[in-house]
């Protein structure tokens, strides 16, 4: 700081230093000047000039030492207070912007409530003609017509859901109920929820599950599956066949999703869990959203779930879920 204050105050420092030559010119010069008095004045103009600037030195740096050793904050109670007009002027343009910057954040955030509660209810709005377009489709005697209709109306079924559980996934902690759950319901309840694409596609299911309780969230272990099976079910071949099975290893229970479809390319796999991500060679896919695996990603983290992946181009892929033992969930949770 000594040295930020001498080049700050450099030009005072010349001035003082050229006063004192200026007098002893002067002396020089004019024959009635005692150049002993002089010599003697600029000592004694000298120490009050040193004695002047170190006490200067204090005064306008306490300020600035200590907004320098301040963390990078939008804290502003965290400033010094200002001691002078300048020091004022500076604490001002600081804290100004700020609390500016504040309110403003504060009525973004507000917006943003509002929106989310209000697609929040507007999906949920949504869902009550959704549920009487199924009882028509349902009620459709043309086989053909029956199932494009059953398709379409399960891709708005769960582009709906996913926008639903995206707008809750911030706040999950609040909506965690954490219960020994039975596996093999929820994933049947799922499956059948898949049925008329399954049998669009001829798809298949064999479940084999070893050990089918696990400790977790119902709802949100639900929306996982959701997303792992329908991205089985859309890109697995016609006619093919998805293995899911589950065990326990090391005292963890895992669940695998295989299915033979196209596989992921070995480039994308360490991408496949990021937002908006879809494929580097499927651009042309209009209907991929690139949120489900994300979504299921972030659901998993506060459930203890760990999401693994496995695939061969052309073979297929396989999804792993490790569910964490209970103390280990325990601890997790902070409980």
């Amino acid at each position: 700081m000594i040295r930020t204050f001498i080049k700050e105050r450099i030009s005072w420092i010349f001035l003082i230093v050229l006063l004192q030559l200026l007098g002893l010119f002067m002396a020089y010069l004019d024959p009635s000047l005692s150049l002993e008095s002089m010599l003697y004045y600029m000592f004694l103009s000298l120490v009050i000039s040193s004695l002047f600037v170190i006490i200067r030195y204090f005064r306008e740096t306490a300020f600035f030492k200590e907004l320098d050793a301040r963390d990078s904050t939008t804290d502003i109670t965290t400033l010094p207070q200002p001691n002078s007009p300048f020091e004022a002027l500076v604490y001002d343009q600081i804290t100004s912007p700020v609390e500016q910057l504040e309110k403003e954040a504060s009525i973004n955030q507000l917006l943003l409530e509002q929106e989310k509660d209000e697609l929040l209810s507007w999906i949920h709005e949504v869902k009550t003609p959704l549920t009487a377009l199924r009882l028509i489709i349902d009620r459709t005697n043309d086989p053909t017509l029956k199932s494009e209709l059953m398709h379409e109306w399960l891709r708005i079924h769960f582009l709906l859901d996913q926008q639903l559980h995206q707008k809750r996934i911030p706040f999950i902690e609040n909506d965690l109920f954490i219960e020994k759950v039975d596996l093999e319901p929820l994933l049947y309840s799922e499956i059948h929820t898949l049925r008329s694409w399954c049998v669009k596609k001829g798809i298949g299911f064999d479940v084999e599950l070893a050990s089918s309780e696990v400790l977790t969230d119902a709802k949100w272990l639900a929306f996982i599956l959701r997303q792992l099976l329908t991205n089985a079910v859309k890109y697995s071949e016609e006619g093919s066949e998805i293995m899911i099975q589950s065990s326990v290893q090391k005292g963890q229970t895992t669940l695998t999703v295989a299915d033979n479809g196209r596989g992921i390319d070995p480039r994308d796999l360490s991408r496949i869990f990021d937002k908006g991500f879809t494929s580097t060679n499927q651009h042309q896919d209009q209907h991929a959203t690139g949120m489900g695996l994300y979504l299921a990603k972030k659901a998993a983290a506060p459930l203890g779930i760990h999401i693994s992946v496995q695939s061969t181009v052309g073979s297929g892929t396989t999804f792993t879920l490790t569910f964490s033992q209970e103390n280990q969930f325990l601890q997790i949770q902070g409980v």
